[in-house]
């Protein structure tokens, strides 16, 4: 190994090491230094992975050295789960005042980045499965840091064996390729689909099947969803981690290996098909919760679904934008939630307005106008293929259309001209995004299916419908009796968790009441 390698191969490996010995100091140190520690630790991994990802888009790093793969996929993710971890830990030291346990949390959630930081750059398969093992375990105890709250133990029990479900398909699924390839080399097994084979073979097509099923059930998609909604009685550092990060290693997972999944239709119809049906089940269900924390659980689920359907229309430039966003503003939409009070009541004081037909019409009208007139530009400015998927446009137009058809409601009344020029920003900024992120990522021979398209574009319009339904529609019979099941959550999760628990049992904690509580301390007693 060159001299280069090595270098470069340990500043890789330095990434999780200084993490995973900050977590080993952390554990072993009272809560003040424990704080400093580990934000020195953070701080080191977020400036060594930004040192990293320059170096490789200036194409100094090789695409593989040593164990590590260094491809602006890897780079660019790492450098995401240590801004993830540093935001965390600066949040939390001030959060967790006065905890008795403080040291350990520190140390469980810079072993959980830690965890993150291997299995995103790891080359080999038994490597990225042990990492993504790690990262279950440690985020389980973080999940328990109250282990005498019921729904907290429910959750993390059925999390624990829906991962470990999920472990399994990603080992069935790199056993598969490691027979086929004879190589536990990611590097290799990717390379051998960079270019379209004539068909894949049979364990190649069950391979790439239990990785959308792995992913799938790492970003919680319905049924299995509950969990992800009930952890919110965990910290809210921990409800920050687990969805600005740790949930995205799903996505992750069918981007690392979307050459194999997009030449296996099967796997792309499982995708589609669960994935969904399930981000338009979550968006309506999360339009009846009230707890901000519950809201954005469910929007997780839902962010999440639209991300793993965009892999398997070919639009993978796009979804690794969509997981950027998505974890950095589900981060902050966590820890900031203690505002919500301050949030609902400005909302309150400017109830917004129906709006009319003749409204809606012309916001569709300039919605369409604006989408269309984007892709008549780029026809004929560049030979560029972001068109010849069509359903997230649909998808845009209509969101458009939502924003522009509201913009007398709250806090916008007579903001039309500033809505128009906003939805116009949107336009161009979603284009711009994504043609940036497809330079970055290399390019993909795969044109959607026309079936996959409608499917998708079907779904769109059935969302739009159950949001006009649910926002301007309340007033009649049926859309209520609807309503009711959205805020029961189609009683999927209920119908999961007894059968669950029937053939797992698990001993819950019993609630604790406050006033037996407050008479087994003695407080208030003469």
């Amino acid at each position: 190994m060159h001299w280069n390698e090595l270098l470069f191969t340990f500043l890789l490996s330095l990434v999780p090491a200084i993490l995973a010995l900050g977590a080993l100091a952390s554990a072993r140190q009272p809560s003040g230094r424990a704080w400093r520690t580990a934000r020195a630790a953070t701080l080191g991994g977020l400036l060594l992975s930004a040192s990293l990802l320059a170096l490789g888009l200036s194409q100094v790093l090789p695409a593989v050295t040593g164990w590590w793969q260094t491809t602006p996929l890897q780079l660019i993710m790492l450098l995401l789960a240590n801004f993830i971890a540093f935001v965390v830990v600066r949040y939390s030291a001030t959060y967790l005042q006065g905890e008795p346990r403080q040291p350990r949390f520190v140390a469980l959630a810079q072993a959980v980045f830690a965890a993150v930081s291997v299995a995103v750059l790891s080359d080999h398969l038994l490597v990225f499965l042990a990492a993504w093992l790690g990262i279950g375990l440690a985020m389980h105890q973080l999940l328990m840091f109250y282990p005498d709250r019921p729904r907290a133990a429910l959750a993390a029990h059925k999390k624990f064996l829906f991962a470990r479900g999920a472990e399994l398909c990603a080992l069935g699924a790199f056993l598969l390729l490691y027979l086929h390839h004879d190589s536990a080399r990611i590097s290799d097994i990717i390379g051998a689909y960079a270019a379209p084979v004539e068909a894949l073979s049979a364990g190649e097509q069950a391979a790439a099947c239990l990785l959308a099923l792995a992913a799938l059930i790492k970003c919680a998609q319905l049924p299995l969803h509950g969990w992800l909604i009930q952890v919110v009685e965990a910290p809210t550092p921990v409800s920050a981690a687990l969805h600005g990060g740790v949930i995205n290693l799903g996505g992750y997972l069918l981007l690392l290996f979307s050459p194999l999944l997009l030449q296996s239709t099967p796997a792309q119809a499982l995708i589609l098909v669960v994935a969904g049906v399930g981000s338009v089940l979550a968006a309506l269900v999360m339009m009846t919760r009230i707890s901000i924390k519950v809201r954005l659980a469910w929007s997780t689920s839902a962010q999440m679904g639209l991300m793993l359907v965009e892999i398997a229309l070919g639009l993978v430039e796009l979804a690794l934008l969509h997981l950027l966003a998505h974890s950095c503003y589900k981060a902050y939409a966590f820890l900031s939630s203690g505002e919500a009070v301050q949030q609902d009541l400005l909302r309150r004081q400017a109830p917004g307005r129906r709006p009319t037909p003749a409204q809606w019409l012309a916001a569709g009208v300039i919605s369409v106008a604006l989408v269309a007139g984007l892709a008549a530009t780029v026809r004929v400015v560049s030979d560029s293929s972001a068109f010849e998927v069509f359903s997230p446009w649909v998808l845009l137009a209509l969101a458009l259309t939502a924003l522009l058809a509201e913009r007398r409601g709250p806090l916008a009344s007579g903001a039309g001209a500033g809505f128009l020029g906003l939805a116009a920003l949107v336009v161009l900024a979603y284009f711009g995004l994504k043609s940036l992120f497809a330079v970055l990522l290399p390019p993909v021979e795969h044109t959607a299916p026309l079936w996959a398209d409608l499917w998708m574009s079907a779904l769109f319009v059935l969302l739009f419908a159950g949001y006009c339904l649910q926002r301007h529609g309340l007033h009649h019979r049926w859309v209520q009796t609807l309503n009711l099941y959205c805020y029961a959550g189609f009683y999927l999760d209920e119908w999961v968790t007894r059968n669950t628990l029937r053939l797992w049992p698990h001993q819950l904690p019993a609630r604790i009441k406050a006033k037996r509580l407050h008479a087994t301390t003695g407080e208030g007693s003469p």
